[in-house]
């Protein structure tokens, strides 16, 4: 703290603790796929659970984070809210509990909607209250009792999503479509991998009524249709603004949620744009991308009068050790949304205080001197050894554990957005690693240094800062570049 500052510490710590940070839950937990929704005067986080260091997808039972909608920095954990071996099919818990979706029903119970991997078809679990806990209710069917998706023919039922409009009449979407040879080979034995399906359930929110439609076509079906180069994956998510409905996926690209509008439930839908990449691909034009890629999933919900969309990003060089984030969305007057950008404070009211300690984890873009690239396996190697990662201390859910990112060699660069400056000159950083060099300091990737700090090898934390930095009075980014020999692990920074 400057000199000057001391008695006003008590009021400046308090504005420190009420600032939002992307990721948005704390560092050890591991909660993707999320759909948020607003139940009363709280915000609801439903997701699946990846394990850090685990070899797989979804490895833990379901859990529940919320927060008050008047405090998105106070999140609080639900708990176990339903366990793989509840489902009657599953009760060995050998499937795994891929995204889920949550939906009020017309009786005011709150239901659960799932697969669990290695099944054909959509459970459903029931709760009385938002953050349950859940009991299993039953599977999604047709009025003579066969679950959908056992027939010939039938979607590949996948990320199930549920909704209900305002006339209180009940949806259901659902769907699998890769491009990919095995996965077609394998999967396209149990089920239809041509697209994303739509379909009204009856009131008791199990049974069929009426006949799937398709919503948004798949890789092998989508020429002509409007969705070319953005054709339907995975992660089917629905909701509704202004009168129109969204339906918002994850693309054959992966790395990126789309949406699809149309002027009922089951469509027909039109292709709109990307919401999110989460290697910003495709912002003003950018080809390049600036954080790791892998795939990605979320939903959209209005907090405070203001959209968003979820979403989640990879850790620990792998695919499938994933947190989730968020960003503000704009819906224009016709629409129309344009894609958001990566940031740092998604979910905080403005830029993040230009004053104060910030963990390293929270950074928006990552990459190597030779940029980045896409997780595709359980853990991915860096032949190169040269590519920065988030990771942490400590074993899963370890609330002792600490994150930050580790292995920034020669090149490497963090970047952090926004923050409002308002007259800070000093930076410290907290590093170790054997690294030796220096560390450049600039508002943008590329453009002028306006700060270096020295780095020394140490195999503990230390602290090391720069002082007279000419930062920007007004709202900028802050990147950190290493130049030097080693690798450097990065914890924190402080602005002062």
């Amino acid at each position: 703290m400057e000199e000057g500052m001391e008695g006003h510490r008590p009021l400046w710590e308090e504005l420190m603790k009420k600032q939002v940070f992307n990721p948005y839950l704390p560092s050890y937990e591991y909660v993707p796929d999320g759909e948020p929704y607003v139940f009363g005067d709280r915000l609801y986080v439903y997701g699946s659970h990846d394990k850090f260091n685990g070899k797989n997808f979804c490895l833990g039972d379901y859990v529940c984070w919320s927060a008050p909608v008047s405090d998105l920095g106070e999140w609080k954990y639900e708990g176990v809210i339903y366990r793989k071996a509840q489902d009657p099919k599953n009760k060995k818990g050998l499937s795994v509990l891929n995204a889920p979706d949550v939906q009020k029903g017309p009786d005011g119970r709150y239901y659960l909607y799932y697969v669990a991997s290695m099944l054909t078809v959509v459970s459903v679990a029931v709760s009385d209250h938002p953050e349950g806990p859940f009991a299993f209710y039953g599977y999604v069917g047709h009025r003579d009792g066969t679950p959908y998706g056992k027939k010939h023919g039938e979607a590949y039922n996948f990320d199930p999503a549920v909704f209900m409009d305002e006339d209180g009449r009940i949806y259901l979407y659902s769907g699998f479509a890769p491009d990919r040879g095995f996965l077609r080979t394998v999967m396209g034995m149990r089920g239809n991998l041509d697209g994303a399906y739509g379909m009204e359930l009856e009131q008791d929110m199990l049974t069929l009524k009426g006949e799937p439609v398709m919503v948004a076509p798949g890789p092998l079906l989508v020429s002509g249709t409007g969705f070319e180069g953005h054709a339907f994956y995975e992660a089917s998510s629905m909701r509704k603004v202004r009168g129109k409905y969204y339906f918002v996926y994850s693309s054959e690209l992966s790395h990126e949620l789309c949406y699809a509008t149309g002027d009922a439930p089951l469509g027909p839908f039109r292709y709109g744009g990307t919401l999110i990449s989460i290697g910003d691909i495709g912002l003003d034009g950018n080809q390049n991308a600036m954080n790791y890629l892998g795939n990605t999933h979320g939903g959209m919900a209005e907090i405070n009068g203001q959209w968003y969309i979820f979403y989640h990003r990879q850790t620990n060089r792998q695919k499938c050790c994933r947190q989730g984030c968020a960003e503000k969305i704009t819906i224009l007057p016709d629409g129309s949304i344009p894609q958001a950008e990566l940031t740092s404070c998604g979910l905080n009211n403005g830029p993040l205080l230009g004053r104060g300690t910030y963990e390293a984890r929270i950074a928006c873009h990552l990459m190597s001197r030779k940029g980045t690239f896409k997780y595709e396996k359980s853990f991915e190697k860096d032949k190169d050894g040269i590519h920065p990662f988030f990771t942490q201390s400590g074993g899963d859910r370890d609330e002792n554990g600490d994150q930050y990112i580790a292995n920034m060699t020669d090149g490497s660069v963090a970047g952090f957005k926004y923050f409002r400056f308002e007259g800070a000159s000093r930076i410290q950083i907290m590093t170790r690693g054997n690294g030796k060099g220096k560390v450049e300091l600039r508002t943008g990737p590329e453009g002028s240094v306006i700060g270096r700090i020295e780095v020394a090898p140490s195999a503990e934390w230390q602290l090391s800062s720069v002082i007279g930095v000419a930062l920007p009075e007004e709202v900028s980014p802050l990147y950190f570049t290493y130049v030097g020999e080693g690798y450097m692990n990065f914890n924190q920074f402080e602005l002062l």
